[in-house]
């Protein structure tokens, strides 16, 4: 059964960021673009530069907010990351029991003083 849930958020979140693929090369390229004017707008000291590298910044700041939707694709990916890491783990903890006798004794004595 838990093979099974995994396999259905896999395939869901597969065809999910598979469907925002668009959109998030999309975003990627426009904070790039961006990140390369912000850069050159601490660089550059004319007036008519800063006004002019302002306003490609909001119009590309305009592009990354209508690229939305990659975020849901990045929420897809880390899922499909969580699904892949989780196929083969077991939850099952092996406690190794103690051959020492004293080991024993002192773990039944601390449990005794708890009463």
């Amino acid at each position: 059964m838990k093979k099974f849930g995994l396999v259905l958020a896999g395939g869901i979140s597969a065809i999910i960021l598979l469907s925002t693929l668009g959109p998030m090369v999309g975003l990627l390229i426009s904070l790039a673009i961006l990140y390369f004017i912000y850069k050159q707008f601490l660089k550059v000291e004319s007036t008519g530069w800063k006004i002019a590298l302002g306003i490609f910044g909001v119009i590309f700041l305009m592009a990354s907010i209508s690229n939305a939707p990659a975020i849901i694709g990045l929420v897809a990916a880390y899922i499909l990351y969580l699904v892949y890491k989780n196929w083969n783990s077991s939850k099952r903890s092996v406690i190794k029991e103690e051959a020492d006798p004293f080991v024993n004794f002192e773990k039944q004595w601390n449990e005794l003083k708890n009463y």
